[in-house]
């Protein structure tokens, strides 16, 4: 089956090869990927599928990951899962992504049998869905090659700026405040399986994440200054989500340093609902 003719569900689907043992593959649109790079979000997704193969019926409530090879999006990816442990409310696993024998990412997971409890959450920040999408004027805005590139990982989720001015201004290098208010969802239909809403949020949620540590010194897509790479990333799951329905992805970065910036997103249904919380440090090297 041609890779445009899958949705993302089944990009993401994994072979199992043993018990505890899973490999997955890349899919790209477009033909501008780096040499060697696998979209953050494809790898953590995939970890967490490989985590819920060896889970019966308990709903993931936190993830945490380290990204530590770029990969290589030609060959397979290996995920090996350890069964840490299986407690009377909660699992844990731990997942490791291979490829030629090294790991290029680990992630630790806990999963959680239905529970009721306190219940509170903040109010819904930031702008109402707007009206039109902004592909057109990001695809304008920034050099064609880094638009290309930023598409080919982004092609499965359709997304809406809050601020199209605000996105512009930074395009012209202009410094913005580090926040970002931006609307996704899922463009295919995903399975009402709470699992895989789940995992398909996952690979959304690395999308404009890191970005928003660049916001303050004018740093755009595409300038040819600047390195990025995530280093890390984490998900908090609040509430059941249908992410084939809009959701406002709310970012901010409190500090940059280092080389590296730090990135926090809180992830709302349509209705104000808080469904997810991230967080995210990345290397932001800039060259001469």
């Amino acid at each position: 089956m041609p890779q445009d003719a899958l949705t993302l569900t089944e990009k993401l689907a994994l072979e199992r090869l043993d018990a505890n043992l899973f490999r997955g593959f890349t899919y790209t649109e477009g033909e501008d990927v780096p040499v060697g790079r696998i979209f953050g979000g494809q790898v953590v997704a995939q970890a967490l599928a490989a985590a819920y193969a060896t889970v019966d019926e308990r709903l993931c409530h936190s993830l945490h990951g380290y990204f530590l090879r770029a990969g290589d999006p030609a060959i397979p990816i290996i995920f090996e899962v350890d069964r840490a442990r299986d407690g009377g409310s909660f699992t844990a696993r731990r997942v490791i992504a291979i490829q030629d024998g090294k790991q290029i990412f680990n992630l630790a997971a806990s999963f959680q049998a239905p529970e009721e409890g306190l219940e509170h959450q903040g109010p819904m920040p930031g702008p109402g869905l707007p009206d039109g999408a902004v592909a057109a004027q990001m695809a304008r805005a920034f050099s064609a090659p880094a638009w290309r590139r930023w598409k080919a990982f982004a092609e499965p989720i359709e997304m809406r700026y809050g601020d199209v001015d605000d996105l512009m201004a930074l395009a012209r290098g202009e410094a913005r405040p580090p926040t970002q208010h931006v609307w996704f969802r899922c463009k295919d239909l995903i399975p009402a399986d709470p699992r895989q809403q789940q995992i398909a949020l996952s690979y959304a949620s690395d999308l404009t994440l890191l970005m928003t540590a660049t916001r303050p010194h004018g740093l755009g897509l595409g300038n040819t200054r600047l390195q990025q790479a995530s280093l890390d990333h984490a998900i908090w799951f609040h509430r059941p989500m249908d992410f084939n329905q809009w959701h406002l992805y709310a970012k901010d970065s409190p500090s940059a340093s280092g080389g590296r910036g730090f990135t926090r997103g809180l992830i709302y249904a349509e209705d104000g609902t808080l469904v997810a919380s991230t967080t995210q440090e990345g290397l932001i090297r800039v060259r001469a």
